[in-house]
Order: structure tokens, then sequence, then C-alpha cells
């Protein structure tokens, strides 16, 4: 059990390869398929934090899957989906909290139909683009639904994690924007709300997939902390913290990336003794008791308010900045007031 409210499994080798239903009849054996299908359509199933409606997904080892004994929050729509610059090139959207960015590896080949109970947020962007399609009146060319190619994803964010994401139009500027973010020339500000009173600080830690609990996190003798830190095995994670607002027994603060590595924020701060508010799968330091949440947040508390980067084609210098979501901003009011 991970709380009082879920129940949590981990994907060993017997469950491996077999779809999440055949799964959750293993672990839940007084559950007929109808049952198990109603707790897929009741939004209370989560494979490593990230709600998941589709049975027929095929489970792999280590993952760790959550059953709740209430419904999520319904999943956001194209609606919630806010395309903040086009042009041939890229795009750059604000994503919603509770989206992929992109689909899963395990699920490039599932149908439409499921495509749509559950869509990403490239495919939002896509439609987004196929349905804003009109005939370009100075031009002859003409511009239609069945010519827009897909969008390509350079970076992303969690599922719960909600901010600025820019995606590639083209194989030319795909490559170019990776290379920007892989050469730390793209910048990435962060806001997130955390436990406790962190200090401004550079974490530095080199993360692995098992830091030895099944949880990706930092490797032996590369634990978070101060800048001169480090292991010897693992991808080095960089992350630039710094207090805005002290919240009472929690804290608004600014976290700016110099390496993207999965969950690095997330970890980093569970692992510094100040996790995220809303974050159920990184609570605290390896081999400690999980620090309990008790913001109220009903999701994760973090989201990409700055994205800068050089356009692909025209080396334009481009920035964006989009404040908390509403959501957030009510969590920071809640916290203020009390």
């Amino acid at each position: 059990m991970n709380s009082s409210s879920a129940q949590a499994f981990q994907v060993g080798p017997e469950e491996h390869g077999h779809t999440l239903e055949w799964a959750l009849r293993h672990w839940l054996p007084g559950h007929s398929w109808g049952q198990v299908r109603r707790l897929l359509a009741a939004r209370r199933v989560l494979i490593h934090g990230n709600l998941c409606l589709d049975g027929q997904r095929r489970v792999s080892a280590g993952e760790r899957v959550e059953v709740h004994t209430h419904s999520l929050r319904p999943l956001p729509g194209r609606a919630d989906v806010v395309l903040l610059h086009v042009d041939r090139h890229l795009v750059v959207a604000q994503k919603p909290a509770g989206i992929l960015a992109v689909r899963h590896r395990q699920e490039k080949g599932i149908s439409p139909r499921r495509k749509q109970r559950q869509p990403t947020l490239d495919e939002v962007v896509w439609q987004l683009l196929r349905d804003s399609a009109r005939p370009n009146r100075s031009s002859s060319t003409r511009s239609s639904p069945s010519n827009i190619p897909p969008v390509r994803s350079v970076h992303r964010l969690d599922r719960d994690t909600s901010g600025l994401m820019v995606l590639a139009r083209s194989e030319r500027a795909e490559q170019d924007l990776r290379e920007q973010f892989r050469s730390r020339s793209a910048q990435r500000v962060y806001l997130a709300l955390v436990a406790g009173h962190p200090a401004a600080q550079t974490i530095v830690s080199r993360l692995v997939r098992d830091r030895g609990d099944g949880l990706r996190g930092s490797a032996a003798g590369g634990q978070s902390g101060t800048t001169g830190q480090s292991g010897t095995t693992g991808q080095q994670a960089i992350t630039h913290i710094r207090p805005l607002e002290s919240l009472g027994t929690h804290s608004l603060v600014e976290c700016r990336l110099e390496t993207g590595r999965t969950h690095q924020i997330r970890i980093q701060l569970a692992e510094l003794g100040h996790p995220v508010c809303g974050d159920k799968l990184y609570r605290g330091p390896l081999g400690q008791p999980p620090i309990a949440d008790t913001s109220g947040a009903t999701r994760q508390a973090l989201h990409a308010t700055q994205l800068a980067f050089v356009h692909p084609v025209t080396r334009q210098s481009m920035q964006f900045v989009q404040p908390l979501p509403a959501d957030l901003r009510k969590l920071v009011e809640r916290l203020r007031a009390s």
C-alpha cells in the first residue's frame, strides 16, 4: 500500500508483457474482467503516477501500478491546450496537467478510437493545426487537413506537470531543437510548490533508473547536494533552485534546469527533503519514511513557466513566459492564507 486510498503493485517477470487488464486480474483475484474494466473506465488506475485508461496496454517489469479507491479527475481535452505560437517550422503550446506529452512506445500501434479516449499533447496539437487549416488567399498554394504533417516532440513534461512545450513541424527543426536541448543552450525554468523551506542552491547528482527501491533516483555516492557532489554512475543532473515565497510550512521555488533528465526536479527536491506538493511517487530520501503531503494539492504542483530557444530556421531568439495556471494559483493562495 502506498497510501490509505490506493493499492500499489510492481510489475514483475510473471506480469511482464501481459496486458494491464490481465495484470490487474492477477493482482486482484476477486475481480472479474468486467470489474477490472470498470476500474480503468472510472479513472482509478495509474502507471508510474500517470492515469491509464487502456486495459490492453502491455506492462513492463519494474513499472509501478496503483489502484485507487476513488476516481481521479477527468482528463483534459482539446479546449485545454493553448497554442501560443505557430509557424511553418514549430509550435509552442501550453500543456495542461493530466495529458502525456507523447505516447508511450508500447502504445504506438493502438487504434484511433483508443487514442481519442486518451490523446497525447502532440496528437492534440496536430488535430488543432489540422482543424485550423484554411485556404491561403494570398497564394496559389492551398492548405488542407490532409497535408498537415505530424508534429515532433523535442523535449517532454510529465503528465501531471503543466506548462510550456515546443514541438517541431519538420525534420530540420526537430534536429536543431533537439541539439539545443542536448547542448543546454535552450533555457527551461519551472515553478514548484514544495514542502518546507529549501535554501537557494545548485543541486548536482547522477540519476539512475533504480536507486535501490525501484524508483528513479540518485546513484549511491551521488545523492542530491550542493555543487561539487557527484557519483560515478548514471546521468549527471543539475538543477538551480531559488526560493520565491514562504507559504507557512511550504514554499514556492524557482527551478532552473541545466540538464533535463526524467523526473529530475521531482527526484532532486524529494531527496533534498522538500518533495513537490501533490507528488505521489517521490516523497523523500531513500531509506527514510515518506514525507507526508499536507498541502492538499490535487496534482503535482510543478509548472514549466519559462522557455527560451533560438528559432531553428530564422535564428531569432524566442522567449515565452506563462504564469501559474488557475489550480496552482488557488493552492498558493490557500497555503498563503493558512
